[in-house]
């Protein structure tokens, strides 16, 4: 009987109430998801299922009055608690990137395919290797926090001195976050299982470029130590043997503003389900492993 009380009474206002409501912790998952701090929520979400539940199917009235009187200190406790992820997200709509259009602009797009070329040129020339991943629109969070952090323009010079061999931050990936800014160096990726490579030989850095591919819609940029190739990974396949013609032909379609022009929004919702589908797989596989 209230149920149908409760939806007799619903109003517009009531409705634009709720799903307002609905949006704000929609946002707060979503900002929290891939963080460490998501085992603390579902923690304390089971705890709190667990003991309404018992509190009603045996109807102890001081549990239930923890629990009422526990919420309120609850809320008093969420900021502490997760104070480092609310000064990011504040971070970031303070730079205005966050609410509306976090992906970089297409002339912007374009200048860091070139810098990103002409750096693959010269280490490819020095037998140097490096592994460039760009983001697209998944985040890749909780990729750019195992390296050093950076947050610096992207400039072939940068890019040279991060990957030469004495330096301290060569051997990892350096991350192009969806502002186009160099977020870190020295990031540690996920390695490709091997069951879909083509070939047993390639090295840490090229199953690693496959690894993030596959865990994302990141484009990664490989040049090889050994024979100075350059290549592409994009949905756990690679594109090998490129020339920099070839590469920013390809970067063009996959990152540039080819790519953002030619991409619709169930696209976009498709690559991002797809994406999300292939960290769920990553992730199980790496628990059964």
């Amino acid at each position: 009987m209230e149920l149908i009380w409760a939806l007799n009474s619903l109003t517009p206002s009531a409705i634009a109430d709720i799903l307002l409501v609905a949006l704000v912790f929609f946002g707060i998952s979503f900002f929290i998801r891939g963080t460490q701090s998501i085992a603390l929520v579902r923690g304390v979400i089971l705890v709190l299922a667990v003991a309404a539940l018992i509190s009603n199917a045996f109807d102890f009235r001081a549990l239930r009055w923890l629990l009422e009187n526990g919420l309120t200190a609850l809320l008093i406790a969420i900021p502490v608690i997760f104070q480092p992820e609310l000064r990011q997200l504040f971070q970031r709509v303070g730079r205005a990137g966050f609410l509306f259009n976090r992906a970089p602009h297409e002339t912007l797009r374009a200048r860091i395919i070139e810098e990103v070329c002409q750096a693959a040129e010269k280490l490819s020339d020095r037998r140097h290797g490096a592994l460039i991943v760009l983001e697209r629109s998944i985040s890749l969070n909780e990729y750019i926090r195992t390296g050093v952090l950076m947050d610096c323009e992207v400039t072939p010079q940068i890019l040279l001195t991060i990957f030469w061999p004495k330096t301290e931050l060569h051997d990892g990936a350096v991350i192009i976050d969806g502002t186009g800014r160099i977020a870190s160096a020295a990031s540690v990726l996920p390695l490709s299982s091997g069951r879909q490579l083509g070939t047993p030989k390639l090295g840490t850095r090229h199953r690693a470029a496959i690894g993030m591919s596959e865990v994302s819609d990141a484009v990664c940029v490989v040049v090889s130590e050994e024979t100075g190739r350059i290549s592409i990974t994009n949905g756990g396949r690679m594109i090998a043997r490129l020339d920099p013609k070839r590469l920013r032909t390809i970067l063009n379609a996959f990152y540039g503003p080819e790519y953002t022009q030619n991409r619709s929004l169930i696209q976009r919702a498709r690559d991002f389900t797809r994406g999300l589908s292939s960290r769920v797989r990553a992730g199980a596989g790496e628990k059964s492993a």
